[in-house]
């Protein structure tokens, strides 16, 4: 009987599964949306019933549309939106709230009283003081939920990421657990220990008795139960998205990178089995936990990637489908000057100013709607350019190539500007599925589906490299005239 991995892939605005065989291929995909809750402004939410709900479904369906049952998957890898908040009811499995989405700045207020201990929080779980992270996302509940604390002391509640919360429901509520790559992300967990921390639960006052066991991220966390697919399929991979994409790119080694070029941009840095602290804006993570070994990345995070061609699409109504932006932006030679920051959000790393907000600078009469979305697609390669800057800044090392993937990567125009821009090779393969692929790959080592990292190499194929044709003087110049438009941004919000 042939043999499959499936891969849930949990995101933020969809539940996706993905059926692989061993080669990458798709057998199978199925995906579906859910509901975006906006409470107030700057809050968001989603159901996490509904999650489960639509992640079920989009598994089910998987299956029977590509004619297999139960029998064919060797073991299901989970990979999920980081950081998203859920509290629920240890015996009935009802949540006491929404779950709070990464996004949401909330929590705006908590971040502020512990800058007082950031630099604690630095060297212990690699983050900032922000309410990015999951920490004090639960302190909100426990604080603002009536009679929610007094159950989480009796021990009543449960706290989990998305991955923990789909594995506590597919094993039946018997298994809580959270892999590495995910509960580094709470601000409560200590990537040198790797255990939740006291001091930092203290902080916060979380009783320690709602967090889930942490674990590597491919081992057998259990099996589903009966009820769901017929019967029991293993449960053996899961990490967060980014840590997930970074491991289905192949950056096996230290100094590899990879960019993910979404609703939002990451970049991640391999940096091997010692956290590297960075000095310039980045965030210290564990990217995975494998045969009782940890390995480390720097990561830098960009607000807004594939949400600023979303913005030509819906707000200016420049095209009607996203793919259309790299033939308008082919139209003219060069953005004419012009400088996009879309900065709608904020802006991430190397940055971080929650106050800026988007600009458009060098705008003439002789400007079209072709250089601004030229202007705003260059926008996402600059903002890369600065997290790859900051790596090598941090590392002390050069980056001669840069792996890539997600919607954007497929954008030619757009990869070859990088490859110019950065001074690096771009690599991206035949596929660029790499997050849920990274789940597939640490579901399928812990069962001997993969035998080894070697394996999956072997697997990769390269679809497409772009070289750098940008001589030094002018992509200096571009990126001169980046700088002093983040540098105008900023400075317009303070004035």
């Amino acid at each position: 009987m042939e043999k499959y991995i499936m891969a849930l892939d949990q995101g933020t605005t969809s539940s996706r599964t993905i059926i692989y065989d061993k080669a990458g291929n798709i057998k199978s995909v199925v995906q579906r949306e859910f509901t975006q809750i906006f409470p107030r402004e700057g809050w968001v939410e989603h159901d996490a019933m509904e999650i489960w709900a639509s992640q079920m479904g989009t598994a089910q369906e998987a299956l029977l549309k590509a004619g297999l049952t139960y029998k064919n998957i060797a073991a299901i890898g989970i990979t999920n939106q980081r950081e998203t908040t859920v509290v629920w009811d240890r015996k009935t499995g009802i949540p006491v709230y929404n779950a709070i989405v990464w996004q949401c700045r909330r929590t705006a207020d908590y971040a502020a009283k512990l800058k007082p201990h950031e630099e604690m929080i630095k060297q212990k779980t690699g983050l900032l003081a922000d309410p990015y992270f999951s920490g004090t996302k639960l302190a909100w509940i426990l604080e603002n939920v009536p009679g929610v604390r007094a159950r989480a002391e009796k021990g009543e509640l449960l706290f989990g990421t998305i991955e923990c919360w789909l594995i506590w429901k597919l094993t039946g509520g018997q298994v809580h657990v959270s892999d590495y790559s995910n509960a580094c992300r709470t601000m409560l967990f200590d990537i040198n220990t790797l255990k939740w921390d006291e001091e930092l639960c203290g902080l916060l006052n979380i009783p320690m008795c709602m967090l889930p066991e942490p674990v590597e991220c491919s081992a057998h966390f259990g099996d589903t139960i009966d009820e769901i697919f017929g019967g029991p399929i293993p449960i053996t991979g899961s990490a967060g998205d980014q840590q997930a994409a970074l491991f289905g790119e192949a950056c096996y080694n230290e100094g590899d990178v990879k960019s993910t070029y979404g609703t939002g941009n990451f970049l991640l840095l391999n940096t091997g089995d010692k956290p590297v602290y960075s000095d310039n804006g980045l965030l210290t993570t564990i990217a995975w936990g494998l045969d009782g070994k940890v390995t480390y990345a720097l990561e830098g995070s960009v607000f807004v990637c594939g949400a600023a061609v979303q913005w030509l699409r819906d707000q200016l109504r420049f095209f009607r489908d996203a793919s259309e932006s790299e033939d308008i932006a082919k139209q003219v030679p060069d953005a004419g000057g012009v400088f996009v920051v879309p900065a709608f959000v904020g802006l991430g790393a190397p940055y971080w100013d929650p106050e800026a907000r988007g600009a458009m600078f060098g705008i003439t009469r002789g400007t079209t709607r072709e250089h601004i979305v030229r202007a705003t697609l260059q926008s996402l390669v600059y903002q890369n350019e600065d997290l790859l800057a900051a790596m090598k800044a941090d590392t002390g090392k050069e980056i001669t190539a840069l792996k890539v993937d997600g919607g954007a990567a497929m954008n030619n125009l757009l990869m070859q500007f990088q490859a110019d821009i950065s001074d690096v090779d771009i690599v991206r393969y035949a596929s660029i599925e790499s997050t849920s692929l990274g789940a597939a790959y640490l579901a399928g080592l812990a069962v001997g589906y993969y035998d080894s990292l070697a394996d999956i190499v072997a697997s990769k194929k390269i679809a497409k490299t772009f070289k750098p044709s940008l001589g030094e003087k002018e992509r200096r110049e571009k990126l001169d005239g980046w700088h002093r438009a983040v540098k105008a941004a900023m400075a317009f919000h303070e004035a």
